[in-house]
C-alpha cells in the first residue's frame, strides 16, 4: 500500500501540477505565499514546507532582497544523476548490474548515432580516445585511463536524440566510474582491457563517420560483451588479492 503523504508533499505536488498546467518555464515567477495560500487553502507552514520541499528537489529556487520570490528551476542532469546516484548507494549493485543495461542499451544509442554526428562531435570523441593513446604507466595513470574511457561512453550519451536513452547511458558510465574509482578496479593495470576497449572505440568512431548503423550497432554491443567481461574479472582478482593471505 502506498504511504500517505504529508500535507506539505501533497500541496508540492499541487504546486508542481499548478507549474504544468500554467505552462510556466524555468526562471518564472511562482505566485507569493499569500497568493498559495488563498488557491490551496493552507496555512502559512504548510505552504513554506512545501516550497522547502520543492527547494530541496531543484525545482524552485527562491531569491531575497529586491525582485527577489520563488521562481521555477530546472533538475540539471548532474543533479538527477547525483540524487539517483544516492538512491543506489546503500544497494549491493554488482558490475553485472550495470553490464546487463549497458549491453542492451549502448548498442542501440550506436546505432541511433551512425551517421548523424557532425564534425566537431567527431572531434570531440577523437580527442577523448587520443588521451589513453598508450598503456598506463602507473596505477594512477590507469585509474585516470578507466574514467576517460567512461568519459567516451558520457558524451556519446550527450548526443542522443532520445534524452531517456542519454540520460541512462549516461547515469551507468558515472556510476560505473564511481564504482571503479571506490573499489579500485583499476588495480593491478589491465593492458587487454586497455587495448580491447580503445581498439573498439577507435572502430566506432569510424562506424558513426560512415554512417554504417549496423556496424556500430554490432561494434557497440562485442565491446560491451568483452568489457564486461574483462571488468568482471578484474573484478575478482582484486577481491582475491584482498582475501589472500
Amino acid at each position: 500500500m502506498t504511504p500517505r503523504r504529508s500535507r506539505p508533499q501533497r500541496v508540492a505536488e499541487a504546486i508542481k501540477d499548478f507549474v504544468v498546467t500554467e505552462g510556466l518555464r524555468k526562471g518564472d515567477r511562482l505566485p507569493g505565499e499569500a497568493e498559495l495560500m488563498a488557491r490551496f487553502g493552507m496555512a502559512k507552514g504548510t505552504i513554506r514546507e512545501a516550497m522547502r520541499i520543492l527547494e530541496a528537489q531543484g525545482l524552485v529556487r527562491t531569491r531575497t532582497g529586491p525582485g527577489g520570490g520563488s521562481f521555477v528551476h530546472e533538475v540539471s542532469a548532474e543533479r538527477a544523476r547525483a540524487l539517483l546516484g544516492n538512491y543506489f548507494y546503500f544497494r549491493d549493485l554488482t558490475l553485472h548490474d550495470i553490464y546487463q543495461l549497458r549491453r542492451l542499451l549502448e548498442p542501440e544509442l550506436a546505432a541511433s548515432l551512425a551517421g548523424r554526428l557532425d564534425a566537431e562531435q567527431l572531434a570531440r570523441l577523437d580527442a577523448v580516445v587520443a588521451t589513453y593513446d598508450h598503456p598506463a604507466a602507473s596505477v594512477e595513470e590507469e585509474r585516470a585511463q578507466h574514467v576517460a574511457s567512461l568519459r567516451f561512453h558520457q558524451l556519446l550519451s550527450e548526443f542522443a536524440e532520445n534524452e531517456l536513452l542519454g540520460f541512462l547511458i549516461g547515469f551507468m558510465a558515472q556510476i560505473l566510474s564511481d564504482l571503479t574509482i571506490y573499489r579500485k578496479l583499476y588495480e593491478p593495470p589491465n593492458v587487454e582491457l586497455w587495448a580491447r576497449g580503445r581498439a573498439y572505440q577507435m572502430q566506432l568512431i569510424e562506424a558513426l563517420r560512415g554512417g554504417d548503423v549496423e556496424r556500430a550497432r554490432q561494434v557497440m554491443a562485442d565491446h560491451m560483451a568483452t568489457a564486461a567481461s574483462l571488468m568482471e574479472g578484474q573484478e575478482a582478482r582484486v577481491l582475491n588479492r584482498f582475501l589472500s593471505p
